[in-house]
């Protein structure tokens, strides 16, 4: 799974690097995997901007200002924080484009109904609306975390294909 990860990472940095665009990323519970396979692609320090690795509830208020309010009413792992996540990290980083990864790798949950493997990826794009995808992953912790992270850059060159059309 890591090189067909690694081979999308690739391929997003050149879809980036063609379209003179940049990326920025918000990382829960992939903490900083993403980053760390696009930073591995040649010409990525072209394009990728870096990644808040916001891990916890109070990293996530803290580096991207995400509303207490809105993640006791959602929790971290909904739709409503991964946007949140991906829109916050591409104004402070003023990127073209940014990706978020939220999620319940396990191996136990967190006391809420949200199943284990459950992982919400957003792209937050200049001025078009944010996207977002519910991923349902099983396995254990590692397993669910490499497959968020091959989920993430396949959606993020899924949209990023879209923008340039």
């Amino acid at each position: 799974m890591l090189q067909i990860a690694e081979t999308m990472a690739g391929r997003l940095i050149k879809l980036l690097a063609e379209n003179r665009f940049s990326i920025a990323l918000a990382e829960s519970c992939t903490a900083g995997l993403v980053g760390g396979l696009l930073a591995r692609s040649p010409g990525a320090s072209a394009v990728f901007w870096g990644a808040f690795v916001t891990y916890t509830i109070e990293a996530k208020q803290k580096m991207l200002g995400i509303n207490a309010e809105m993640l006791e009413k959602y929790h971290a792992a909904s739709r409503e924080c991964a946007c949140a996540m991906a829109e916050s990290a591409r104004s402070r980083a003023n990127s073209t484009i940014a990706l978020s990864v939220t999620g319940i790798a396990g191996p136990q949950g967190d006391g809420s109904d949200i199943p284990v493997g459950t992982v919400w990826i957003a792209g937050a794009y200049s001025g078009v609306p944010t996207r977002a995808r519910l991923c349902r992953f099983t396995g254990g912790r590692n397993k669910i975390r490499a497959k968020a992270v091959a989920a993430a850059l396949k959606f993020g060159l899924e949209l990023t294909h879209n923008l340039v059309k």
